[in-house]
């Protein structure tokens, strides 16, 4: 038997059950699929393969379905992933170019991979330590009132009042906030702090008391991570069609759906460059998820990967369709956060 024939019908096994959850015999593969060999030939191909592991028979005179490395290799091996259609492509782009803040943002992102993939969609907040800043406002309010306003490269928004003492000059309001802005616009949140440790220790001509709480409520904004163990889940209905193995498979997985920080341990690090990862079944972080699967992929404006995204659910799904989901999302996600 040849490699290639080989991966052809660890190939259609593998479809076969993903559509069908029934174990999959040697004769509807050869009418399905279309394989150019006898039903006798494939029978000697599956024999092959159970013996590697790639498949196994769950009882007596039935088909074989995938197992965890035949589903490893069914991934590894694919030359494409399904092609988004126009339709698919236009519904992504008009969605969520609706969106009116980051937290809409991650809402929708939520809902439309839940509803391209039909499973389990996980999106994580854009993590702090990983921006920029891309922007600081000072406004003057009233006479001693001041709004100071942090934007982030991940569109994130923090908005903090300060009360100063005496009144607020416009004039050295704008020479504050110039300093502030050449020391921090572009750093990342670490070097952004420290710069503004330097403004603070090396005060110029505006008021000490002005400066020490402009920089001690943008210091605070920026160290608040209230937000890096933060995820949206949606789609959590579309378990309820794995019907038989909900026990086995979907209760541990609905329970997980409670704990964000399982979540975010499952989603994994978030990966840079596009690249798409999947861990299958007990290649996962937690035993009692040995069942699942998770596709996931990194976003963030440019090449920054400030957070993770992907779907979580039974390893009997659709890898090349949820990749393809998967990846289409993050990318569209990318794409707003750096015109943002």
């Amino acid at each position: 038997m040849t490699d290639d024939r080989k991966l052809a019908v660890l190939r259609a096994i593998v479809e076969d059950y993903v559509a069908t959850e029934e174990p999959v015999g040697s004769k509807a593969l050869v009418e399905r699929h279309g394989l150019g060999v006898s039903p006798a030939t494939v029978r000697n191909d599956m024999a092959a393969l159970e013996e590697e592991g790639f498949i196994h028979q769950p009882h007596t005179s039935a088909g074989r379905v995938p197992t965890d490395k035949g589903y490893r290799l069914f991934v590894d091996r694919l030359t494409t992933v399904k092609p988004m259609s126009a339709a698919e492509k236009r519904a992504i782009s008009t969605f969520l170019d609706g969106a009116v803040d980051l937290d809409d943002v991650v809402q929708r992102s939520v809902r439309m991979l839940s509803q391209l993939t039909r499973q389990v969609a996980v999106v994580q907040y854009p993590t702090l330590s990983r921006s920029t800043v891309r922007h600081v406002e000072l406004v003057a309010l009233a006479p001693a009132r001041l709004l100071v306003v942090l934007i982030l490269s991940t569109g994130r928004v923090e908005q903090r009042l300060v009360e100063v003492d005496g009144q607020l000059d416009d004039d050295v309001l704008a020479i504050l906030r110039s300093r502030i802005a050449r020391a921090v616009t572009g750093e990342r949140i670490a070097d952004a702090i420290a710069a503004l440790g330097a403004i603070s220790s090396a005060p110029g001509d505006e008021p000490v008391g002005l400066v020490a709480a402009v920089v001690e409520t943008l210091t605070d904004a920026m160290s608040d991570h209230r937000s890096d163990e933060r995820v949206a889940v949606g789609g959590a209905a579309n378990l309820a069609r794995y019907g038989d193995s909900f026990d086995t498979s979907v209760r541990p997985l609905l329970e997980a759906l409670e704990e964000h920080v399982v979540l975010l341990k499952l989603l994994g690090e978030a990966s840079t460059g596009g690249a798409v990862t999947v861990r299958i079944g007990h290649e996962g972080p937690y035993a009692e998820l040995s069942s699942t699967s998770v596709v996931a992929t990194g976003y963030g404006p440019g090449d920054d990967a400030v957070a993770s995204l992907g779907i979580v659910g039974p390893t009997r799904m659709d890898y090349p369709g949820t990749m393809t989901a998967v990846r289409a999302v993050a990318r569209y996600v990318s794409r707003i956060l750096d015109e943002a």
